[in-house]
């Protein structure tokens, strides 16, 4: 593929290597060091350590272009990957280019990224959740469950059945013991009971299942999401969102 792509830059067309340029120029090493401490493992020279803030805003100013995404995405280059899912268009963004990006994942912030910029605008989001939660793969497995709590977040107009539909993946594979499955496993399970009160409740029916399996995992799950599905700032917000309006309620 090209690595000459026309942006809506008005001076002219990107190449790869201006963007890789731009982000050594940026980047600071010792971000790169730095992301161990959050469970990411990146080799010094597959990385320019761009922070967050940086990196959006170089999205910004290169715009959406997806095939411009596509081919940073090949170079395997870690900052790039993030630049690729913030510009590629999710309606060029196929289901075997998903699985494409998906054999590649090996690590958790390039799998929520890609969850949140770009696939859950795709038609086949919700499928990719049913299907990826099944894949032996750990980031893999991570994506279908980040896939679910993004959607719960921000598909407003679901309706509920979709995510009671989720909850027996989350406590099938409650069990599995690895950090970046059983924190999305929670993460998803989460934010299905925040969504309103009826969900409430059958994610806290479904983290006292979680809880009976026993497994040091589903144990954790369980008592995690609990604490916060129970507690009373999360119950006080349900009924309050949930409340009926009343005539001259504002």
């Amino acid at each position: 593929m090209s690595n000459r792509i026309r942006t809506n830059r008005s001076n002219g067309p990107w190449t790869i290597g201006e963007i890789f340029e731009r982000m050594r120029a940026l980047g600071d090493p010792r971000n790169v060091q730095g992301m161990a401490r959050f469970g990411i493992s990146v080799a010094p020279e597959m990385a320019f350590g761009l922070t967050s803030a940086e990196m959006k805003a170089l999205a910004h100013e290169i715009g959406r272009n997806h095939e411009l995404a596509l081919s940073l995405w090949d170079t395997g280059n870690h900052d790039a990957r993030h630049l690729a899912h913030m510009i590629a268009e999710p309606e060029k963004f196929t289901e075997a280019t998903a699985e494409s990006w998906a054999r590649d994942f090996n690590s958790w912030d390039i799998v929520d990224g890609v969850c949140l910029y770009l696939l859950i605008y795709t038609p086949f989001a919700w499928k990719k959740a049913r299907e990826w939660p099944k894949r032996e793969e750990e980031f893999v497995r991570r994506a279908g469950f980040s896939v679910m709590a993004y959607l719960a977040v921000h598909d407003k107009s679901a309706p509920d059945t979709r995510f009671i539909g989720f909850l027996p993946r989350i406590e099938r594979y409650s069990d599995d013991g690895r950090n970046f499955v059983k924190k999305a496993v929670n993460w998803a399970l989460r934010q299905i009971g925040k969504r309103n009160v009826r969900l409430n409740r059958a994610a806290v029916a479904a983290a006292k299942r979680i809880r009976e399996r026993g497994t040091p995992s589903a144990r954790w799950i369980a008592a995690d999401a609990l604490r916060e599905l129970e507690s009373d700032a999360v119950q006080r917000r349900l009924r309050t969102r949930d409340r009926p309006c009343r005539a001259g309620d504002d």
